[in-house]
């Protein structure tokens, strides 16, 4: 029986917070994406794999700008964030600075796969994105690269982002606090980016291979971990 709403409800530990949404229902009518293709500034490369790089997002600050945003409705609609960390994507990376992308033409994404993933990624968009640009260069289905992204996604755990954000904090405070909270995973292992203001903004966490956390390398970007970092918690803070 087809469902007309998948509904996802998930409560918050006031310390280590296990799930990713607050709360997701997914609507009965979901957007149908555009094709992502290569261009010019962002062109087909087709490189051998050497690691990954799994990406979050810090949803509060993403949607700060975005409340009255139709195209961001889903998740960023409200007065309360609906959503903590969201998935951005799983990105494989090159032996050097550079990375396969685009690796092979492919279509519009069925709908079934969207309404499965956006409760990970709430846009379908961006579902569109990462599977064109990145899990083309991983697998032959969108289905097997999103299990995947989702299923790292689903296994990470985060320290009290409330507690954080009250906290004078820098890039390398947060990246040990999140570290803390994940057996196995150093500050060294992940990149934090931010806004130009200086606000969370994502997690990029370095991977082997086998999917297991590594050093990032120097070139992976990021702040330096002595850089000030503010988190936006939303809310009407």
């Amino acid at each position: 029986m087809r469902r007309a709403l998948l509904a996802v409800s998930i409560a918050l530990m006031p310390g280590v917070a296990v799930a990713q949404a607050v709360s997701c229902r997914v609507p009965a009518e979901v957007e149908t994406p555009r094709p992502d293709l290569p261009s010019e500034s962002q062109p087909q490369r087709l490189l051998p794999i050497a690691s990954y790089t799994l990406a979050i997002t810090w949803s509060p600050e993403y949607c700060r700008a975005k409340k009255s945003s139709a195209r961001d409705a889903f998740q960023c609609g409200g007065t309360r964030p609906k959503f903590g960390f969201t998935l951005h994507g799983l990105w494989p990376d090159g032996a050097g600075k550079e990375w396969p992308q685009y690796c092979r033409a492919t279509a519009v994404l069925p709908k079934p796969v969207v309404r499965a993933n956006l409760c990970a990624t709430p846009s379908p968009q961006l579902l569109q994105h990462e599977w064109a640009k990145h899990g083309t260069c991983m697998t032959t289905r969108p289905a097997d690269y999103f299990a995947q992204s989702t299923r790292l996604y689903g296994g990470l755990r985060y320290p009290d982002m409330n507690a954080l954000s009250r906290r004078s904090l820098t890039a390398g405070g947060f990246a040990q606090a999140f570290a803390a909270v994940n057996p196995g995973m150093r500050a060294e292992m992940m990149r934090v980016t931010a806004t130009r203001n200086g606000w969370l903004d994502e997690v990029w966490i370095c991977l082997s291979r086998a999917y297991r956390p590594v050093t990032c390398p120097a070139h992976q970007g990021g702040l330096a971990m002595n850089a000030p970092l503010r988190i936006w918690r939303g809310g009407g803070r």
